[in-house]
């Protein structure tokens, strides 16, 4: 299975922000999408960070409310990972863990054409693992 394949089945799209906007805006920015992360760019395609969640609930402990009127780019993780679409889910899984990231863009030739989650991968993973124990298990009754 490829990240494609768990693109065709979430969707391509990817929120974003920008990186002057506010905290408090990348806040409501990821509850009313549902989201645990936000690309952040300036609009033209280039991906110049990323705001999540964990980043978020890391520079409140330091900065307390006063987080809130701080921009993205004072908190967003500026070098971030990505992931072709061709690329197997056991590559990309193996790089989140490396890095510790729970989410990565697809980038298709220097194009961003979706997001991914951790959450995205382990349940099409599962699904792929569920069927091929029912392959095997047909082929057992088969033999039998």
């Amino acid at each position: 299975m490829r990240i494609s394949d768990v693109l065709d089945a979430k969707g391509r799209t990817v929120h974003t922000i920008v990186p002057f906007a506010t905290v408090a805006d990348a806040v409501a920015r990821l509850g009313a999408h549902r989201v645990g992360a936000l690309l952040v760019s300036e609009g033209d395609g280039r991906i110049g960070g990323i705001v999540s969640e964990r980043d978020v609930i890391r520079e409140l402990g330091v900065r307390g409310a006063a987080l809130l009127a701080c921009t993205v780019a004072d908190i967003m993780t500026r070098n971030v990972a990505t992931v072709a679409p061709d690329e197997s889910l056991a590559h990309a899984m193996a790089l989140m863990t490396r890095g510790r990231y729970r989410h990565l863009p697809v980038v298709d030739d220097g194009h961003l054409v979706g997001m991914v989650s951790i959450g995205d991968l382990v349940k099409h993973r599962l699904k792929e693992m569920e069927l091929q124990t029912g392959v095997l298990r047909d082929a057992y009754i088969a033999a039998h």
